[in-house]
């Protein structure tokens, strides 16, 4: 008979789990740990009523084809009211379906956690009287047991929002770098704005713009004509090959600090020409780096009768 597994040994990981519970001690940061599940491509779901996990198994069971629901984060906490009664029974009745489940318990210090609630100044979810200490103590407690359950423990009282991503990334990404960084590039007209929410921008009104040319007026940047046209002068060519360059650099650190998104604009004067031929320039190179890199185009329908 095989030894008995050390709780200080985390399940093996050879395959990706079907369905990860998050659990653990509130502020320890059960949030965090979604947001990378949901990154690593996982269906999730915050306080999930303890009733409605065999459903979930029926819902991921019926999955295999990838039509799917295949994966599942499923955070379940103390704000569960028969959570601590019914966990171990509901745990042993998945894993007997033959499902792949990995209980997650993270927790941290009383100190770090005393912290993170008087920082926030949210109320403690088992808060019963006027001291947030007795609170945290009272949860410790009550969750020991679900503790004895868990497959990996991890205490973040040292960790970051980000260093906790990537441990989590690291730990349950198959190839061990994620789902690839979301990449939108916006392409937009200066004249009607510059959007919000971007983390980059690059104005590409230095590039010579075909709507002086009168056969390329009405045309707009995704027209082989515009394109031929633009290709033809070294300046852009020259530009897109910098502006790579420049997201082959950024785009990985800002993946190491934690962002899943990022947007980045390319603008020029009314957002038909030229944005529009260096945001898809910009997308195709992106992706042939790995990058999941899509370009949107906000004003290119606008002016075509100019």
């Amino acid at each position: 008979m095989a030894g008995k597994r050390k709780k200080s040994e985390p399940r093996s990981l050879d395959t990706v789990p079907d369905i990860v519970i998050i659990t653990g001690l509130s502020g320890s940061g059960m949030s965090s740990a979604t947001n990378a599940f949901e990154d690593l491509g996982y269906f999730c779901v915050d306080n999930l009523p303890i009733t409605i996990l065999p459903t979930f198994a029926r819902l991921i069971e019926a999955s295999q084809d990838d039509s799917g629901i295949t994966r599942a984060a499923l955070v379940i906490d103390i704000r569960e009211g028969s959570f601590l009664a019914d966990f171990p029974k509901q745990l042993e009745a998945l894993r007997a379906r033959g499902l792949n489940v990995y209980v997650l318990f993270l927790e941290a210090s009383a100190e770090v956690l005393h912290h993170r609630f008087s920082e926030t100044r949210r109320p403690h979810p088992a808060d019963k009287g006027p001291r947030l200490a007795q609170a945290i103590q009272r949860e410790r407690a009550a969750m020991r047991r679900v503790r004895a359950l868990a497959d990996q423990i991890i205490d973040t009282s040292e960790h970051t929002v980000h260093t906790l991503r990537s441990h989590l990334v690291q730990r349950f990404s198959l190839d061990k770098q994620g789902a690839p960084m979301r990449v939108q590039v916006l392409s937009f007209g200066h004249k009607y704005g510059s959007p919000a929410n971007l983390e980059l921008l690059f104005d590409v009104r230095h590039l010579p713009n075909p709507h002086f040319v009168p056969e390329l007026r009405r045309l707009s940047g995704h027209d082989p004509r515009v394109v031929k046209f633009l290709r033809s002068q070294p300046e852009v060519e020259e530009t897109v090959r910098r502006f790579t360059d420049l997201l082959d650099y950024l785009l990985p650190l800002y993946k190491r600090e934690g962002k899943a998104y990022v947007t980045v604009g390319i603008g020029c004067t009314g957002g038909r020409h030229r944005s529009v031929m260096i945001a898809n320039a910009l997308a195709q190179r992106l992706r042939r780096t790995g990058f999941d890199a899509q370009a949107v185009h906000r004003d290119v329908r606008k002016d075509r009768k100019r």
